[in-house]
């Protein structure tokens, strides 16, 4: 297995490819946002966003709002999927994307934490084994599939259902490139809408609140700023992501990863990871 990450630096921020991969990839979200249209399927790929490609797969991709988004890959050998127990469902299946939780982004960064510090390769290779059999165990089979819950709500109208994606999508835009302080009246009146139809739409797309979605993009850009050593003070922080305060940063946090920042922050310099 190879384990590397990628800061992309673009200066046509229109469509690139369509490409065929030629092996087992995995990707997985850290920063920015790109558009990607894999096997024809089109989705928004964020800090949140995970997606697997096999060989064969036809991947193209776009930043339409500039380069600088960053993601993990991790390139698998067909063995090592051969080698599980569920193998059809990881070693034939079509190209896919979901979303990692936050657990599961802990644990990404934490990998790619250790790996900057310098592990050897025995080390290296144990965590990516763990790594990979948490990430697959953690990814249902019907994940980044169309929810039945909004076709259920428009009635299986096709325009009414692309107009909705649509909503969800750009509404994801907008929070991916905010600072974290606009309220959701602001947001709505971006993407040309009320708060509750957009409130609405989102959840029946994205099967998750416009809060839940905004909180996991925040949590996942503390962690940036927590793996990078000394920082700022937490209360700086949380006001610099939009939180009410230190306590809600906190909060948050904790049900998002399990852990408080202030342990975060010491266990990104520790060898021995999360406990």
């Amino acid at each position: 297995m190879l384990f590397y990450q990628v800061k992309c630096i673009v200066e046509d921020p229109g469509w690139h490819g369509p490409s065929l991969e030629t092996g087992h990839r995995v990707f997985l979200g850290r920063a920015g946002t790109a558009q990607l249209r894999l096997n024809g399927r089109l989705s928004l790929v964020d800090a949140t966003a995970m997606w697997l490609t096999r060989p064969g797969d036809e991947m193209a991709t776009s930043h339409p709002h500039g380069d600088g988004d960053v993601y993990s890959c991790l390139e698998l050998d067909p063995e090592v999927l051969a080698a599980r127990p569920d193998t059809e469902q990881w070693l034939h299946r079509r190209g896919w994307w979901g979303s990692a939780d936050g657990r599961l982004d802990l644990e990404h960064r934490m990998l790619a934490a250790h790996c900057r510090r310098g592990i050897d390769q025995f080390e290296m290779t144990e965590r990516l084994h763990r790594f990979l059999d948490r990430l697959l165990s953690r990814t249902p089979l019907g994940a980044g599939e169309p929810g039945a819950e909004l076709e259920r709500a428009v009635g299986r109208r096709p325009a009414t259902l692309v107009a909705h994606r649509r909503l969800a999508h750009r509404a994801r835009e907008v929070l991916v490139g905010s600072d974290f302080r606009l309220g959701l009246t602001e947001v709505a009146e971006q993407v040309g809408c009320s708060p509750h139809h957009l409130s609405r739409v989102f959840q029946r797309v994205t099967g998750e609140s416009l809060t839940a979605y905004r909180n996991r993009l925040r949590v996942r850009s503390v962690l940036d700023v927590l793996a990078g050593g000394d920082g700022p003070p937490l209360g700086e922080v949380a006001a610099a992501h939009g939180f009410a305060d230190q306590a809600h940063l906190t909060r948050v946090v904790r049900q998002q990863v399990g852990h408080p920042p202030a342990r975060l922050r010491r266990l990104f310099g520790d060898r021995t990871g999360v406990a």
